[in-house]
């Protein structure tokens, strides 16, 4: 990908410095977006709450099953770690399909969170993933095919 003459000339050396890892994310490291959510909850003075694969939290918990690309999937938070009303923001490393963004926004809601939007590092745009996020706004650090 070249860089247009209105990109920040930085979003090209970002672009240019994504690695595509073959047979990825099954199996393999997961837990990214907790590399991006605490410092942004810590930037506008908010409270940050993990959402984990199953058997990653200890306590109560409350889960989402959800349909990805390559299989299924589980997503939990403790019981009690939002509250009725409160505002927030779902952080993630990529999205692709929508299916962890949309199972994220589901188990806040179904505790009677609002969802205000949404921010990733990384779309896959030719993924439609987007246009399942509820009309949710969607913040991208870098578009990537």
């Amino acid at each position: 990908m070249s860089a247009d003459k209105d990109e920040d000339p930085r979003m090209y050396g970002i672009k240019s410095r994504i690695r595509v890892v073959p047979d990825f994310p099954k199996p393999g490291i997961e837990a990214r977006g907790f590399i991006f959510g605490p410092p942004i909850a810590l930037a506008i003075g908010a409270k940050f709450v993990p959402l984990r694969k199953p058997g990653k939290l200890p306590g109560e918990v409350i889960s989402e099953d959800y349909v990805l690309e390559y299989g299924k999937d589980c997503l939990q938070m403790h019981i009690g770690a939002v509250q009725p009303e409160e505002r927030a923001l779902v952080v993630d490393d990529l999205i692709a399909t929508g299916g962890t963004l949309c199972a994220a926004m589901n188990l806040l809601e179904r505790v009677g969170a609002e969802v205000v939007e949404c921010a990733c590092v990384i779309e896959l745009p030719d993924l439609k993933g987007r246009e399942r996020l509820k009309g949710k706004p969607l913040y991208v650090l870098v578009e990537s095919h």
